[in-house]
């Protein structure tokens, strides 16, 4: 069973009369199968799954894409309808609220920063991003209340974001977090995949590949540092490091499993991907 709930006080009403622990999806809509493995597994694990469906203006640049970021809610309601229907004795609930208001009411000033850990890569290039989503996590924390919440490891630095701020604020909630989900050609699932023409999709391809290359160089015990500086010439590369993958630490010295985090840019669309290497 799905139900949608678009105001905060019937939200309110509805944790409040449920008598189970509830896994939680948080999302912006506009659902891909990334998204659907996450609620599939909140299932596997719940008999009731919140999931959100908002477009978090707290968390765009000046000049990034709010405005146009798309909005498909009835596609995204069928899209899990048709995961429900798999779950029989399961509930959904679809909170999406119809305005910024419902989650951040007027007068509401409280702003929710993790330090360190957000001072570069992301937080570095789109500044006050994770401080919008540190925030809008943390309300929806407080209305849901869940058990546990899933994230995709796509966004690694915002998984770990969270995770730091579950542990400095005392939340008893667990962070799972979920395999990247791919294309056939090895292209990250994200939203903003759309806006990719034909010829800047295959030409996207250079991300996974380059993670590939990299992660056979650590594999084989060669130090990929020097090819990585040579790749970080063209200007395409936002960013590509090294970072231990429990830890997020950029001291990789000892780590047992490193990940390789990217972002290239193709044309207007930011192409984020990391990939994770077991060290031998």
């Amino acid at each position: 069973m799905v139900t949608l709930i678009q105001t905060t006080q019937e939200l309110v009403e509805k944790r409040t009369a449920d008598r189970f622990d509830a896994g939680f999806v948080p999302t912006m809509g506009n659902l891909h199968q990334g998204h659907i493995s996450l609620l599939k597994q909140a299932l596997k694990d719940f008999p009731i799954v919140y999931f959100s469906i908002f477009v978090n203006p707290k968390q765009f640049g000046q000049n990034e894409d709010f405005a146009l970021y798309p909005r498909t809610l009835e596609n995204d309601i069928n899209l899990i309808e048709q995961v429900a229907k798999d779950f029989p004795k399961s509930q959904v609930v679809v909170y999406a609220p119809k305005d910024p208001t419902e989650v951040f009411p007027e007068g509401m000033n409280h702003t929710i920063s993790v330090l360190g850990i957000t001072a570069d890569l992301e937080g570095q290039i789109r500044p006050g991003h994770f401080d919008g989503m540190a925030t809008v996590v943390w309300r929806l924390f407080d209305l849901i209340k869940p058990r546990t919440a899933y994230f995709g490891l796509k966004d690694l630095q915002q998984y770990h974001v969270v995770k730091q701020m579950v542990k400095d604020l005392a939340l008893p909630i667990k962070i799972q977090g979920m395999p990247i989900i791919r294309e056939d050609s090895g292209l990250a699932l994200s939203s903003r995949n759309q806006y990719l023409t034909p010829e800047q999709k295959a030409g996207s391809l250079i991300l996974f590949n380059t993670l590939n290359e990299i992660k056979k160089m650590i594999i084989t015990g060669k130090d990929p540092r020097g090819f990585i500086q040579e790749l970080l010439n063209d200007p395409q590369w936002n960013y590509l490091e090294l970072r231990d993958t429990e830890s997020f630490s950029k001291d990789i010295t000892q780590s047992k499993n490193i990940s390789i985090l990217a972002v290239y840019q193709m044309g207007k669309t930011r192409l984020l991907d990391n990939m994770q290497v077991e060290v031998q």
